[in-house]
């Protein structure tokens, strides 16, 4: 059920006022009024459950106890973080976004001011991945209740979060099914806007969005969870548009048994059988996984598949990055040995041939592009194939 004020808990209009001065901040504006407004309306602690996770710090999770903690529980409903709200099999499944990157999504989406001639008086939003349902709650505020439905494959939530809608005085459409397929019924939208992160555009969004119309969602690879899409559909399920440098959400799974709070995660280590081939690189493993999100954003779009981890444990060597290709049993490590970062050495194999070849092959055409940000890359799409280009569509980089 919706959360309701504790007693002891702060005053709501304050928190509200306090959060949409970070979200301004994070911005670089205020919010247009009509999404202010909405936000002020929609409360974010009524679409909470008793128990939330933060992070703490760490790479874990700290339980806030809205019984034992309301003062803590309410100031963490209205801070602008990502607050986990559901965990499978020890790993998060369900969170409440960040507000701000809420916000920039509507903005991004076209649902946050309305410039004349620009927006559609009465858009129809299909909203993919209803959460806690405080996104969808936003959407009625603005556009009206009619006018949004919302799908989550996990019928738990679904329930939840039209529990809290109905608490909040919303009433959309609420749907459990798959967000890959969309939903049909309620077709042709103005707006498809994912709550979840894709590694490409499910046809069915493509087909179900107007001509005209946006796609939004929040963007993922195996090798950097990060980044927007925002496409215009055109006709024959084409679309095309740009990424955004904002934005890591959780991935579209499927959901399994759901449990009470986190459990601890394997390190992660590179597989793969079949002989090594051995080699050395001049190009340092920092480059490509250190952090860069520029590159590690194109390495992911031209390379997919590949996914990295760490070994600092020492047992090996100094320190050693691993590359997997779990699809194939592809793998390969680059191994610093403590002393010298003038060369590098090299392990590869598996059925993808090379694999960190390549990666610092895609790496060298980063380079040769003049290194471009996340936001220099668009994507142009017809049904299932898409074309990833730098600037515009006659730089094409890869074909997915």
């Amino acid at each position: 059920m919706a959360a309701t004020p504790h007693r002891n808990a702060p005053a709501v209009d304050g928190l509200v006022g306090g959060l949409l001065a970070v979200v301004a901040e994070q911005l670089g504006r205020p919010l247009p009024a009509r999404l202010e407004q909405a936000f002020r309306r929609v409360h974010r602690h009524r679409f909470l459950p008793a128990r939330i996770w933060l992070r703490d710090g760490t790479g874990g999770y700290e339980l806030v106890d809205r019984a034992a903690e309301p003062a803590r529980w309410m100031t963490a409903a209205y801070s602008d973080e990502s607050l986990v709200t559901q965990f499978t099999d020890g790993l998060p499944s369900s969170s409440a976004s960040m507000p701000s990157m809420v916000a920039r999504m509507l903005l991004l989406a076209g649902l946050g001011e309305r410039p004349p001639g620009r927006e559609i008086a009465s858009p129809r939003v299909l909203e993919l991945g209803a959460g806690t349902g405080f996104n969808a709650g936003l959407l009625c505020a603005l556009l009206g209740d009619r006018q949004v439905t919302t799908v989550d494959l996990d019928p738990l939530l679904a329930a939840r979060a039209g529990e809290s809608l109905k608490a909040a005085g919303y009433a959309p459409r609420v749907v459990v099914g798959d967000a890959a397929d969309g939903w049909p019924p309620g077709g042709p939208y103005d707006v498809v806007l994912a709550t979840f992160s894709v590694d490409h555009v499910p046809p069915a969004w493509l087909t179900q969005a107007r001509p005209g119309g946006r796609i939004v969602t929040p963007w993922t690879s195996q090798w950097c969870r990060y980044g927007t899409l925002s496409l215009t559909a055109g006709e024959q399920g084409r679309a095309e548009g740009r990424f955004h440098a904002f934005a890591s959400f959780m991935q579209m799974t499927r959901p399994r048994t759901a449990g009470v709070g986190p459990a601890s995660v394997p390190a992660s280590s590179a597989s793969g059988e079949g002989a090594a081939e051995g080699s050395s690189t001049t190009l340092s493993p920092w480059a490509v996984a250190g952090g860069d999100l520029d590159a590690e954003f194109h390495i992911g779009l031209v390379v997919p598949g590949a996914s990295f981890a760490w070994d600092t444990s020492g047992e090996h060597t100094h320190t050693r990055l691993e590359v997997a290709d779990t699809t194939t049993g592809s793998w390969a490590t680059v191994d610093y040995d403590g002393r010298t970062s003038a060369a590098f050495t090299v392990a590869q194999a598996g059925t993808r041939q090379r694999l960190w070849d390549e990666i610092a092959a895609a790496y060298r055409r980063w380079e040769q592009l003049g290194r471009p940000g996340i936001d220099r890359y668009g994507l142009s799409v017809a049904g299932r194939s898409a074309m990833v280009w730098v600037d515009s569509p006659a730089t094409a980089v890869a074909t997915r």
